[in-house]
């Protein structure tokens, strides 16, 4: 058998965002599904009408006499990064609310009736654990056959691997899961020899060569575990809905070993449940795609979300990194609805271990994100699309805006106290301009500010403990208080680190660097010290500075500014402590950050660490590429699963290939010529079959000594 099924070619064309025809917009087969206005309506209205009322009162603080440029400054940047946490706020409200009327009347089960269209399940990889991606196929693919439903889905694993020593760990994984499930699981391997576009490009050749096969696309990450009944409901929905274009479900995370993984678990399970549905309530049929466990209609994609080509070079140009926004905004202007499915469980994604691999993520992310410059006024794109796309640029430009803001308000202290005011600015003028600050107005506004940022996190943290099921898991009222404070105290620490590691991001991609995609880490997030100095070392500096200028100030100003500074002067030992493995088992057990899926496992997770050492120990036992050279059992297995080559234009020489070729001809022994070869020049070569054949007429090393 075959790495893949016969191929279905079919057409995916890049999307004009400069052109588009609003009569080539589909049109709503159940019109009644259109979003409300209401709705819409309470969420931007309460929004607008709290941050008048913020902007009005930051105005009076500043206003008592003329305002300095300076405090123009402030006003500015208070009214962006107030707004940035009043849309959340607000939306939580009503997401509270929503959550608390499910729960007085739950909805009921979806029927069991079988699937009648097919779903190709996606697991796109890079550089991932082998063993990790085939037991979570194995487990999901386990409880949708205990549905009756695996007629509906094949399993498709699309490597764009650059590791040679991996890609041969995939295919025995492959061949191992066929041998388990395969009777009742049709599983597929692809692996790209060239992996233009990362992941988009990865599912982008999957769809022009064999997705026209298909009705939907199940798209997961490496990390991504999801229920039988999530992936059953998620296709009886698409099904049910004819509109549907896209359905994404909001993913949990779990399996955090670290504080700073647990810390992201803990806030998503706690706080995520009252965002997440208050965005969706208010975005109805006009939501997102977060590149990962969300159902896609294959018409849908292939026909109006290829991806085009930005005008300029990368970091701002080239191929769009954060494909997910920029596909369901696509999607949405031509007419299909986007549904965030708020109401679905049983979604699983895992999080970075430690705050290094979340500035690597980071990093790659705000590049993906400040591309959407150049998308968000694309023609024809729904208003609430180009709000997700300004919600994605802004989750990165508010950390340098925050830190300008500091500073302005440094620039304010210093002006009063060391800038001698000029009080008569016009000749003419009777009365000084006395530069002045209403104190008690501004403590009201700090409080009003610090309630707006905290209520989304006050109204999860209540909403869990009015749910008995949910409160006890957590270790009880009093345990889930205690992962509370714990969670705002140290999320306080790290938050000015992040600010300058998102400040620094935004700053390299002005200079025009490129982030590169390099593999994420799963697991323990531990470094060397000396890396984490080195990683750390201008955060550590920039406190130091923050505190000098502060206490040259007043004592009052560092004692504000205090949880700032203190979380940039440790951020060495706050970066390692948070990403050890071994702190963080003993966080958890205290019992802190508890979260309900740790309590009560999912029997999906418990699924898939059972059979992992099998898939361990085959992965383990992978053959090398000598093996697969010398063996004509192995080679025939392993060639059987190879991509095919695109025809080659005369002329157009592969250099890579070329290079391989000639080291191959120079080598006496097999042995010699991969010895020869570096990891590019390995992978190029086990993805070549006439490299491979060539190189197979070759002797091994004791066979040429013994001839």
């Amino acid at each position: 058998m075959g790495g893949m099924p016969p191929e279905t070619p079919g057409d995916m064309p890049p999307q004009n965002l400069h052109v588009f025809d609003v009569a080539s917009r589909r049109k709503l087969v159940n019109p009644a599904s259109r979003s409300s206005l209401l709705r819409r309506t309470a969420v931007l209205g309460g929004t607008a009408l709290l941050l008048g009322y913020a902007v009005n009162e930051m105005y009076a603080v500043l206003a008592l006499g003329d305002l300095t440029p300076i405090e123009r400054i402030v006003l500015g940047l208070f009214t962006i990064t107030f707004a940035w946490i009043a849309l959340s706020s607000v939306a939580g409200i009503f997401g509270f609310v929503e959550l608390l009327r499910r729960r007085r009347h739950p909805a009921t089960a979806g029927a069991d009736t079988p699937l009648t269209k097919r779903t190709a399940m996606l697991m796109p990889t890079y550089n991932e654990d082998p063993s990790r991606i085939f037991a979570a196929i194995e487990a999901m693919a386990t409880e949708v056959e205990a549905l009756g439903q695996s007629h509906a889905f094949d399993w498709f694993v699309l490597a764009d691997t650059t590791d040679p020593d991996v890609v041969l760990q995939e295919e025995a994984g492959l061949l191992a899961a066929r041998r388990r499930i395969g009777r009742f699981a049709r599983i597929y391997y692809r692996r790209r020899r060239n992996n233009v576009a990362k992941k988009a490009g990865n599912v982008g050749d999957f769809c022009r060569r064999w997705a026209s096969a298909y009705d939907h696309l199940l798209v997961l990450d490496a990390d991504s575990l999801m229920e039988g009944r999530t992936i059953v409901e998620l296709a009886r929905r698409m099904e049910a809905d004819p509109d549907a274009g896209l359905i994404q479900t909001i993913p949990m995370l779990t399996n955090g070993t670290t504080i700073m993984a647990r810390l992201q678990q803990f806030a998503g399970r706690v706080y995520g449940p009252v965002v997440g549905t208050g965005l969706s309530w208010w975005v109805q049929d006009e939501g997102n795609f977060w590149g990962h466990n969300a159902i896609i209609r294959t018409e849908a994609f292939m026909k109006s979300a290829g991806l085009p080509e930005l005008s300029g070079k990368p970091p701002f140009g080239g191929h769009i990194m954060s494909h997910d926004f920029v596909e369901a905004a696509l999607i949405r202007r031509a007419g299909w609805n986007i549904i965030i499915a708020d109401d679905l469980g049983g979604s699983f994604e895992e999080s970075p271990p430690s705050l290094v691999d979340l500035a690597i993520r980071d990093r790659r992310w705000c590049q993906g994100n400040l591309q959407h410059l150049k998308v968000i006024g694309g023609k024809g794109l729904h208003w609430v699309s180009r709000s997700h796309i300004l919600t994605g640029i802004m989750s990165y430009l508010a950390s340098p805006l925050w830190l300008l803001l500091i500073l302005s308000g440094f620039a304010l202290t210093l002006q009063a106290h060391y800038i001698r005011p000029e009080y008569f600015k016009d000749e003419f003028q009777l009365f000084p301009s006395w530069p002045r600050i209403d104190a008690e107005r501004a403590l009201a506004l700090f409080a009003l500010t610090m309630g707006v940022l905290f209520l989304p996190k006050i109204l999860g943290l209540l909403a869990f403990i009015l749910s008995p099921r949910e409160r006890k898991a957590c270790g009880g009222t009093f345990g889930l208080i205690m992962s509370f404070l714990f969670e705002v105290v140290v999320s306080a620490l790290i938050a000015p680190i992040m600010m300058l590691i998102q400040t620094g991001a935004v700053t390299e991609i002005l200079m025009r660097r490129d982030a590169g995609w390099k593999p994420q880490r799963r697991d323990d997030g531990g470094l060397p010290l000396r890396d984490l100095i080195v990683r750390h070392r201008w955060h550590v500096i920039s406190g130091i500075a923050f505190a000098w200028a502060a206490i040259a100030d007043s004592w009052v100003l560092f004692a504000w500014l205090s949880p700032a500074i203190l979380g940039m002067l440790l951020a060495v030992p706050i970066s390692s402590l948070t990403g050890s493995l071994g702190v963080g088992r003993f966080i958890r057990r205290l019992g802190l950050l508890r979260t309900p899926e740790e309590a009560d496992v999912p029997a999906i997770r418990l699924g898939m660490e059972k059979v992992r050492p099998a898939y361990q120990a085959v992965c383990d036992k992978a053959p090398s590429i000598i093996d697969i050279v010398a063996d004509p059992i192995w080679r025939v297995r392993h060639l059987a699963i190879v991509d095919r080559m695109a025809p080659r234009p005369r002329g157009r020489v592969d250099p890579t290939s070329a290079l391989v070729s000639a080291k191959i001809s120079e080598a006496i022994t097999i042995n010699e010529a991969v010895g020869f070869l570096d990891s590019k020049e390995r992978a190029t070569l086990i993805a070549t079959p006439h490299l491979l054949e060539s190189l197979a007429y070759k002797p091994l090393a004791g066979d040429a000594k013994a001839g």
